[in-house]
């Protein structure tokens, strides 16, 4: 059974030269970040992540944690690769000094990020829940709570938690019913909180939860929601544990996978009001909360980058090793099933579409670390609605693509491939969940169309694709067959994506409906063709390395052919994607409800 070996680089290629760590070197706080120390970095988390976390993955898997009377214990084995990861300073990567981190950017955190989803993806979650949580109370929290929970939230010491969901307010949370009343200097918060990723374990000391809830006077619908802090143990003035909070875990869920993580149903309040505190604003939770939706919406697109990658792994040391029929070119001998070539369509798919899913997913972190960091006001402006309008990207093309390219590593193990026994089938199990949790591929879509189409006239998008008719016409100065014919498939694929634009923007004013109605296919056309950006920018600096003769030129080569692939079976996909977003409504909304 293979292990998890961490694509470094890969990854390297897409740091460095398509994500451009040197410009994200010159921003403030990133200065440290040359590629010797990057590069260090990569080949120590990928050492852990192979050799600590990836080990646990089978177990986690099959043994899961356990409840017993509202406590969680994980498996064997986890506490002490948790308390390797906590000592090594792993969680803290791109926080700040002033806090214990290591103030690396995003772009670099993302690549780490990944390590730990492709070794073990139930248990990566712990960390990224606490990464949304920093996030949320370095924006939103005082000085004092910052100083209170953060040093040890960002060691990973103290884990945290985003609780929204509720029995009856899934995605809809205006439907919320968690209260919390004023109470001197905090509330009392009631109510119950169900799919709260790790919201009981027994890896740290301490769970801060950050909850949605409504006080008394809030108006209803979202704009009555606020956001409270709310620590498992109350946090003393010194900073020790003090008591026991009123919240209990009542639950764990048994899920298709992700089993290493537990899911928890926590109850606030059974024994008269969990203590909270608020953090920002009363009645703004919302947009509070949006802090850490966006970090761990991200996070999940990088999970289905992760979770892909580790099939396509398996699934191709399973080609090397399986032998089954006969070369149809030579006759004669078995050989391995990695000479077949419709194995071999297979595994390109699958790699070609990890590669076009990670470029972009490391260049929308360095527009994170951009808007975040440069000292330009508009500059910043520019770069995070760039990075608005390629999230639900990331999200929600990458996890759906990850659930094909799971699905195609059991097909390439042919009989074995649904024996659990072999892993692969894991790997389809964890895909599935990350299209669903943290907004499902339906709700990335209507706020891709909604949110970061219409709401600004479609500009981001013009930028975006100005972008890409710029690497475009780059492609022509490039000469042979592959680079000719990748521009060709670009210049129709940022055509078809330009009419599918205009098309929103024209009929959002008049049929909302038509619009949503093609919202998911369009997401997918902007995967398609952002990847394909993507894909003919490395297949451009490929060739141009290639031109220079720099070391490594195999790898190099592998790149041309790899966009080529992806050009030919992929961004050709795009022209029927435009169609179908600008005339789904029809069929979509043809039938009555009775007439299902």
């Amino acid at each position: 059974m293979s292990t998890y070996s961490a694509p470094v680089r890969d990854m390297q290629f897409a740091i460095e030269e398509l994500a451009d760590l040197k410009t994200v070197a010159t921003l403030a706080g990133c200065e440290d970040a040359t590629p010797d120390l990057v590069n260090s970095v990569l080949e120590e988390a990928a050492k852990f992540a192979g050799g600590v976390w990836a080990p646990l993955d089978r177990a986690g898997d099959v043994e899961g944690p356990r409840w017993n009377d509202g406590h969680v214990a994980m498996p064997e084995g986890f506490h002490a690769a948790y308390r390797q990861f906590v000592e090594a300073g792993w969680n803290g990567l791109r926080f700040g000094a002033e806090y214990g981190g290591q103030g690396l950017p995003k772009l670099v955190d993302a690549a780490v990020m990944e390590m730990w989803n492709g070794a073990n993806l139930g248990f990566s979650l712990v960390s990224l829940l606490t990464q949304g949580a920093i996030e949320a109370i370095l924006l939103r929290g005082t000085d004092a709570q910052k100083q209170k929970y953060l040093p040890r939230l960002v060691t990973g010491e103290w884990t945290g938690t985003m609780n929204l969901t509720e029995p009856q307010a899934g995605s809809d949370l205006a439907l919320l019913r968690a209260s919390a009343v004023p109470e001197g200097d905090h509330y009392r918060i009631r109510g119950q909180k169900i799919f709260i990723s790790f919201g009981e374990h027994d890896l740290a000391d301490n769970i801060i939860h950050l909850v949605l809830a409504r006080t008394p006077n809030a108006p209803e619908g979202v704009k009555g929601i606020s956001l409270f802090l709310v620590p498992k143990f109350l946090v003393n003035d010194d900073g020790s544990l003090g008591e026991r909070n009123d919240v209990s875990c009542v639950s764990i869920e048994h899920k298709l996978g992700i089993h290493a993580s537990p899911t928890a149903t926590l109850a606030f309040g059974d024994k008269g009001g969990a203590i909270g505190y608020l953090l920002g604003d009363e009645n703004r939770g919302l947009e509070s909360m949006f802090i850490m939706m966006n970090e761990a919406r991200f996070a999940v697109g990088m999970q289905g980058v992760a979770v892909a990658e580790r099939a396509y792994q398996r699934a191709l040391d399973w080609a090397k090793q399986r032998l089954q029929g006969r070369d149809a070119a030579n006759g004669g001998h078995v050989v391995a099933i990695i000479r077949h070539p419709d194995v071999r369509r297979m595994l390109m798919s699958m790699k070609s579409r990890i590669e076009a899913m990670r470029a972009l997913a490391y260049v929308v972190a360095a527009m994170l670390d951009t808007a975040r960091r440069h000292p330009d006001a508009d500059a910043r402006a520019c770069a995070q609605a760039s990075a608005d309008l390629l999230i639900p990207v990331v999200k929600g093309w990458s996890t759906e693509s990850a659930i094909d390219i799971a699905s195609i590593g059991l097909q390439i193990h042919g009989g074995m491939g649904y024996v659990e026994e072999t892993g692969a089938a894991q790997h389809l199990r964890h895909a599935r969940i990350t299209t669903i949790y943290e907004g499902t591929t339906g709700i990335q879509a209507i706020d891709l169309v909604g949110r970061k189409i219409l709401r600004d006239d479609g500009r981001a998008a013009r930028t975006l694709i100005a972008d890409i008719e710029g690497v475009a016409d780059g492609l022509e100065r490039a000469p042979g067959d592959d680079l000719a014919a990748i521009r060709t498939r670009l210049r129709g694929a940022v055509a078809a994506l330009s009419a599918a634009v205009d098309w929103i923007r024209t009929a959002g004013r008049d049929d909302i409906n038509a619009v949503l109605c093609g919202a998911t296919p369009f997401l997918h056309l902007m995967g398609i063709v952002s990847g394909g950006w993507q894909m003919a920018r490395a297949a451009l600096i490929a060739h141009d390395k290639l031109a220079a003769g720099e070391n490594d030129p195999s790898f190099y080569r592998a790149k041309i052919a790899t966009a080529r692939f992806f050009a030919d079976h992929f961004l050709c996909q795009a022209a029927a994607l435009s169609d179908t977003t600008m005339h789904a409504g029809a069929g979509v909304m043809a039938l009555s409800e009775e007439q299902f």
